[in-house]
């Protein structure tokens, strides 16, 4: 089996959009009134959430003319939040084609499919022209891939001169044994976390200027005491929570996730980056 199937089979559900569909219910929705607001617990898959892609965003230079590439789209929620908030063209691409199936549904749902176009692919071997986008972002993808040298210079091929990319992936901060099963792997055989400074180097090998790096470990580790100081109080999880993608095991993996943190093996950041 080859490694990108490895890492397709680990985030196939196999009924992903009828439980999505089946839970609006629970919240008062249909596929006609859901809103991104609504989504926003499924479609962020990433440390923090929506508060995260804001923290990223406000430092890009989106406007209504930008034409983004998201890497590693997941469902596309990202693209869509973008796209309703700056009106602007977003182009999501993922290794999962039940990611990218269930993800041009729900972008019809909203009527943004005319904003953000949904592609399968590799973001190692993009279908897209050279010079083709105004700024690029990925929210924890890295985690899957191991060559990291590859991912940006492909990223830098499709990005037009003076583009901007923001990356924010779960990074290894010191040597030490992870807690597995994570959100991203099972065990250590598909995951593929790089230090900060892994990453700052392969950012500028393929042709990026880095402006900043930033370590948000202060913030995720704020983000799940407030995870569990909700579900002390019995609160129920959002219908639409991240427990759809994640099924069977999403309490430990939640569980490792925080532990490693908390133990200082890993962390997200941030790092944004022009190419030259």
């Amino acid at each position: 089996m080859s490694y990108e199937k490895e890492v397709s089979d680990h985030y196939l559900h196999g009924n992903l959009i009828d439980f999505i569909q089946a839970a609006l219910p629970a919240i008062g929705k249909t596929t006609e009134s859901v809103t991104i607001e609504d989504l926003a617990p499924v479609d962020e898959f990433h440390v923090g959430g929506r508060a995260a892609t804001d923290h990223l965003l406000n430092q890009l230079n989106i406007t209504k003319e930008s034409h983004l590439l998201d890497v590693g789209c997941g469902l596309g929620g990202a693209a869509r939040y973008i796209a309703a908030k700056y009106n602007n063209q977003v182009t999501g691409i993922d290794l999962i084609p039940e990611y990218i199936e269930t993800g041009s549904i729900l972008s019809r749902w909203l009527n943004l499919d005319s904003y953000v176009s949904l592609d399968t692919g590799s973001a190692l071997a993009m279908p897209y022209q050279d010079n083709s986008f105004d700024g690029s972002y990925m929210l924890h993808v890295g985690m899957n891939i191991e060559d990291k040298v590859s991912l940006f210079k492909e990223v830098y091929r499709v990005l037009k001169p003076g583009a901007f990319i923001g990356v924010y992936d779960v990074m290894r901060q010191q040597d030490g044994e992870l807690i597995y099963p994570l959100p991203w792997a099972t065990d250590s055989g598909i995951s593929q976390l790089s230090t900060p400074e892994a990453y700052k180097e392969c950012l500028m090998n393929a042709g990026f200027d880095v402006s900043k790096v930033e370590n948000r470990r202060d913030f995720a580790v704020d983000f799940f005491k407030r995870v569990r100081a909700r579900a002390q109080t019995n609160k129920a999880p959002s219908p639409l929570g991240l427990h759809i993608l994640m099924q069977d095991g999403t309490a430990d993996k939640v569980s490792n996730m925080i532990n490693n943190i908390t133990n200082n093996l890993m962390s997200p950041v941030e790092i944004i980056a022009v190419k030259r």
